[in-house]
């Protein structure tokens, strides 16, 4: 079955699967029907068609993991986003010139997914993994990615649709519009405690010679460092390395 958005039971069967992460490396069948809120059958359905091509794997009763079927894909990705010595030596110098850890973004969908990493040296840190898929409504990288052209000037607008999955008030997507056209102005954007609380960040956009922005470097941290006192440099460095990059003529993988 079909809908305006793609194959229902498609979109169903990559739910089930972005469930597995660092948290949840696993998930028994039960489970996974309570937090996916889909019917048993259904749930034992898909996972059992995703167990017949590898991409989940029984291992133990009941229990499912991540199936050996990606690793062929994993190859694929890291050899074709394959990150440039250039962009990872900048982003190294952010973290070393900031002390904080700094993450490198693309837009995937309604997602932002962090394609490389360069860890701060401060002994207390914030981090991801590499990998990791999170919303675009919170955040600075999210602000910035959403400063892309086709998307801040879309209508029926992107970021509406992006603002109904954020548990946030009614009027929300004017509050995320009005953010990311502050970011497009500034060249830069500035979280407070949005996604996690006590985590800040500063971000700035990569784009490409037609200006679309393709990616958004950034930096995490524990909310205590980012005060005003230090965010003017934090802005100065993220900035500059943002400048760096664009510089290398890395063209990122999300803007087509």
């Amino acid at each position: 079955m079909a809908d305006g958005d793609g194959v229902r039971s498609v979109h169903r069967a990559l739910d089930l699967l972005e469930r597995f992460d660092d948290e949840h490396p696993s998930w028994t069948l039960a489970a996974l029907t309570t937090a996916s809120g889909l019917p048993k059958t259904t749930v034992l359905r898909l996972v059992t068609t995703l167990e017949q091509r590898g991409l989940v794997a029984a291992i133990g009763p009941g229990k499912y993991a991540i199936g050996p079927g990606f690793l062929r894909w994993s190859r694929l990705s890291s050899a074709t986003m394959e990150i440039p010595p250039a962009v990872r030596a900048a982003m190294a110098r952010l973290a070393s010139d900031t002390g904080e850890t700094a993450n490198l973004y693309i837009r995937v969908g309604r997602t932002r997914v962090c394609l490389a990493q360069a860890l701060g040296t401060l002994s207390i840190r914030h981090s991801i993994a590499v990998g990791s898929s999170m919303p675009l409504w919170s955040g600075a990288a999210s602000k910035v990615l959403l400063t892309d052209p086709p998307v801040l000037e879309a209508d029926p607008s992107v970021i509406e649709e992006i603002a109904l999955e954020a548990p946030r008030p009614p009027g929300f997507a004017k509050r995320l519009r009005a953010a990311a056209a502050d970011a497009a102005t500034r060249g830069f954007a500035i979280s407070h405690g949005e996604r996690e609380l006590g985590a800040s960040g500063v971000a700035a956009p990569i784009r490409r010679p037609d200006g679309r922005v393709v990616a958004a470097i950034a930096i995490g941290g524990p909310t205590t460092r980012f005060s005003d006192d230090r965010l003017p440099a934090y802005i100065n460095a993220v900035r500059r390395c943002a400048a760096t990059i664009n510089t290398t003529n890395w063209s990122g993988f999300s803007a087509t």
